[in-house]
């Protein structure tokens, strides 16, 4: 396949908003002023042949929105023009994360990117489209990261040290950017960040598009700006209560998944009786009462290696595995089998020294939770065996950080009648379909989607089975229109992997 090939950059342009001063030739004149835009339009030709024009460039906000005169920093932007006017509102896509930067799909080494680019250029059909990246985490702008310390290979992951870690992360973070003042990375910076754009950019109003944490953001921004958006197309949904998922949810999910896997012919000799869920409680259960060291041989130097794993080691792969839903029940039947030791291989791993975003805890810790959701997720029964790691540290290292608590006036869901078309896989364990059902109540223009067999993707992927499915979100984006949308769409069954090792060997 060709490589996508960047032809040529046809002009500069440097514009302003309302909010800032314009920004002087480049070179040597000051850094751009709050409100300003530096951008350039160029073209490119994709590896199908499909020549595009776009936009991309920085558009420069204030960092602490919070105090006057606070320094300009960057979020990079891209806009790809509708070859055509449609009339529609501009669709402005929200990546996931927070610390996820896409606009590398422009550049012609980035392989992941050209998938993304080759969806973006579909949205001519809509409107213009405007791709933004967040602050502290863009490709053109800081990238905020901090190294993440080495866990120990002879102890087993815990929860008393992974909030030991999240402190320390925090502490490690403000002692490494002494200039920047991250109390002013708080999710309604992030809302507030996508409204002055739009305004910059000369938009009325704007279509939202966002998976993940680019639906928790649009949720942000119809919180602070509802006049300003049109209409919204949500998936893997996280409202803003929501950051933490709760254990059930995620529970709820793996069996849905293990329903299917226990009918599959290729898994069912390994199947202890009670399918892939009593696997999973039985090895649960083993590992809660001793941890257990595993010898493995290092593929770098030849020399085994051991590594110990215990409880909180399973719980945390459990839900990473569960993302793959067509791999996760060979892992939890192996490890019930007693075959660890390519998941004590990818626990070396996993434990090595590393970078971490840190825009995630300062957006998280600014968000938290509701008094009523913090109870649930402590008190949810579903702790017993998925344990606390997705929120007890987080909670455990929030006063640490430096932005401040939104309210749970902000938090809560309200009543609205934006138009919303959520759609959502119920084998998602990232971002539970209880999300979307828990919300879509108070949304009286509200369009939910069900996905059967869908994970944590995006909209057009989870809608890749159903062509007429996703043509009419693309008209319900252009026009409005929620008619032709399907309630519910299923995908086919996945090959299910097959532990390594043979079934009568067992």
């Amino acid at each position: 396949m060709r490589r996508v090939v960047v032809a040529r950059v046809t002009k500069l342009v440097i514009s302003v908003s309302l909010m800032g001063s314009a920004a002087t030739a480049m070179g040597s004149a000051p850094a751009p002023g709050v409100g300003s835009i530096v951008s350039e339009t160029r073209t490119l030709t994709t590896a199908d042949g499909v020549k595009v024009n776009y936009e991309i460039g920085t558009f420069y906000v204030p960092e602490n929105r919070h105090k006057a005169k606070s320094r300009p920093i960057g979020v990079g932007f891209a806009r790809i023009r509708a070859p055509r006017p449609t009339g529609a509102p501009p669709v402005f896509w929200l990546p996931g994360g927070p610390g996820l930067a896409v606009l590398g799909a422009f550049d012609p080494s980035d392989n992941a990117g050209r998938g993304r680019l080759k969806s973006w250029i579909n949205f001519g059909a809509v409107a213009d489209l405007v791709v933004v990246e967040q602050r502290g985490y863009t490709s053109r702008g800081e990238m905020l990261e901090v190294k993440t310390d080495a866990y120990p290979l002879n102890e087993p992951a815990t929860i008393a040290r992974s909030k030991a870690g999240a402190l320390a992360k925090a502490r490690k973070a403000l002692a490494l950017f002494p200039g920047k003042d991250l109390a002013g990375y708080d999710i309604g910076a992030y809302a507030d960040d996508v409204d002055d754009l739009r305004k910059a950019l000369g938009y009325d109003s704007i279509t939202l598009f966002g998976g993940s944490f680019g639906a928790q953001w649009s949720f942000a921004v119809m919180k602070r700006h509802p006049g300003s958006v049109a209409r919204a197309v949500l998936s893997g949904v996280e409202p803003l209560d929501n950051g933490y998922d709760m254990p059930s949810h995620v529970y709820a999910s793996m069996q849905r998944i293990a329903f299917d896997a226990d009918r599959d012919p290729g898994l069912k000799p390994y199947l202890p009786e009670g399918g892939t869920m009593a696997a999973l409680r039985a090895v649960h259960d083993r590992f809660a009462a001793a941890p257990v060291v595993v010898s493995v041989t290092d593929k770098a130097s030849g020399k085994p290696v051991a590594v110990t794993l215990g409880v909180g080691d399973f719980e945390n792969a459990l839900v990473e595995r569960a993302a793959e839903a067509s791999e996760w029940p060979a892992f939890v039947l192996s490890l019930y089998h007693r075959h660890y030791d390519d998941w004590a291989r990818d626990t070396i791993e996993e434990r090595k020294a590393g970078k971490s975003a840190v825009i995630g805890p300062l957006v998280d810790t600014s968000l938290g939770v509701t008094p009523a959701r913090a109870h649930r997720l402590r008190t949810d029964p579903a702790v017993g065996v998925l344990g606390e790691w997705n929120f007890a540290p987080y909670m455990a290292a929030a006063e640490a950080w430096p932005t401040a608590d939104m309210g749970d006036a902000f938090r809560g869901v309200v009543p609205t009648d934006t138009p919303v078309v959520f759609v959502h896989g119920d084998w998602d364990t990232s971002t539970p379909i209880e999300n979307t059902l828990e919300v879509l109540p108070y949304y009286s223009h509200g369009h939910a989607i069900v996905v059967h067999r869908g994970g944590h993707d995006g909209t057009f992927y989870l809608l890749r089975e159903d062509a007429k499915a996703k043509a009419a979100v693309y008209e319900f984006m252009r026009t409005g229109s929620m008619e032709g949308l399907p309630s519910s769409v299923t995908l086919p069954l996945p090959t299910f992997a097959k532990p390594a090792f043979a079934a009568n060997d067992l």
